[in-house]
């Protein structure tokens, strides 16, 4: 048993289960926010039953995300311990400060909001619901500017046979980190968005608490459709600069074998890495390829028969993840602006709301397929054309790791089913009377 395989697998397996818990928390605190502040300052009781509603979704969420996240950190103790003996000088003070300050804040303001009813105003418990929000979102940033080193480093000089930090302004203002930033962070909104319209469009079919539910659905609807179109706008942004920083990843995300100009984008095709070639194309656009990579439709683009076959990324899953997140960033788009034509007629429209409804799983699997695209594709290094993932792991049995793994899969397997029951079970009871 390979440990750095197996090292890799469970890391993966953890970081994805956590982040079914991460964009939610992102997204949906903005939102809660807002209808707070909504009844804070109309006194209309409906917003203060939406707050309750989805604010108890919300912890339920963020309790799963604490828990599934901690494991997470220990990890680069456990199973990458040469990584963080080599770039921790850099990383570690990135994460420490996400720990230290930004959850720390995040961890004190969701306690004042959740014991605070009728302690303090409503205003002052609707700013309180703006700080949580603005703090998740900002132990995030560190998060994604920590992410944006292993994409492409800077700030750092190596000295005594390791990484150390030179310049911090430099790494906070990476511009892979901003770049997955002003992508991420849209795009949890967007999420937060489908599961308020989901869960929504669940209740107006059924005719219940019209009111409340109308009222969510088109709040979630206005931020929707916002979110949509900036992480489509983002991604477009983020695919240039892949091109400049990493083309190898460019290659295996639109599976382009042969270095040429007028570089094309196929619709359709089947990878087949051992002959370097695709097995099926259908489809072609010429010239795409080089307009989305280098806004140049003649622009020469690297294939990948001119990348040394050790620094290549697996291309089939980088490529599958990134058609799969594409085509569901373009239906997003369209069922908002479809939502948005038909928002004063949405009972009107079962079929528009038993599809939202259904759409609900939709931008998990988008935000997932982003995380493959990104940490496959940028694969075999753990910090780009700096260290690779093989020379990363910890000198550990494949065994113990296994051991491991198969523990976390049952662990979080059960705390994933005791989620989701609990959400479930508050859904389908609904928003609850209030007095105050």
């Amino acid at each position: 048993m390979d440990p750095v395989f197996l090292s890799r697998l469970q890391f993966a397996a953890a970081t994805m289960f956590h982040f079914l818990f991460v964009p939610l928390t992102l997204g949906l605190s903005i939102l809660i926010a807002y209808m707070e502040t909504k009844y804070a300052w109309s006194g209309d009781k409906n917003y203060l039953r939406m707050t309750k509603f989805w604010g108890k979704l919300f912890l339920i969420n963020f309790a799963l995300g604490v828990v599934t996240g901690i494991t997470l950190e220990f990890q680069f103790g456990t199973n990458w311990s040469r990584y963080s003996e080599y770039v921790g000088d850099v990383f570690g003070s990135l994460l420490a400060i996400e720990a230290s300050a930004a959850f720390f804040l995040e961890s004190t303001f969701i306690g004042i909001w959740i014991f605070g009813w009728k302690k303090i105003s409503a205003k002052a418990h609707a700013i309180v619901m703006w700080l949580v929000a603005i703090a998740g979102n900002f132990s995030a940033v560190w998060i994604l500017i920590a992410n944006g080193f292993m994409q492409n480093p800077v700030g750092y000089d190596i000295r005594n046979g390791r990484a150390e930090l030179t310049d911090f302004l430099a790494v906070i203002t990476n511009k892979h980190g901003l770049l997955e930033i002003i992508h991420v962070v849209p795009a949890s909104l967007l999420l937060g968005s489908f599961f308020v319209m989901g869960i929504s469009a669940y209740h107006l079919l059924k005719k219940q608490h019209t009111e409340i539910f109308l009222k969510s659905f088109r709040i979630a609807l206005v931020v929707g459709l916002v979110s949509s179109l900036t992480v489509g706008l983002t991604g477009d942004m983020h695919g240039v600069n892949v091109s400049k920083t990493q083309p190898a990843k460019l290659a295996a995300m639109e599976s382009h074998w042969e270095t040429r100009a007028q570089a094309p984008i196929v619709m359709f095709a089947i990878p087949d890495e051992t002959q370097e070639k695709n097995k099926i194309e259908i489809g072609s656009i010429p010239g795409l390829l080089s307009f989305l990579g280098f806004h140049d439709f003649n622009a020469e683009v690297i294939g990948l028969q001119d990348i040394p076959k050790q620094d290549r990324p697996p291309v089939l899953p980088t490529f599958v993840g990134f058609r799969t997140m594409v085509g569901l960033g373009t239906l997003f788009i369209l069922l908002m602006i479809y939502g948005w034509i038909r928002r004063n007629k949405l009972l009107e429209s079962p079929n528009f709301l038993k599809i939202m409804f259904w759409s609900i799983p939709l931008p998990y699997i988008a935000m997932e397929m982003g995380w493959v695209v990104s940490e496959v594709g940028r694969q075999p290094w753990i910090v780009y054309n700096l260290m690779r993932t093989s020379d990363a792991a910890s000198p550990i049995a494949g065994a113990q790791v296994m051991v491991s793994l198969t523990a976390f899969i049952l662990v979080y397997g059960l705390l994933g089913a005791v989620g989701f029951y609990l959400m479930a079970k508050s859904v389908k009871e609904g928003p609850e009377a209030v007095t105050a």
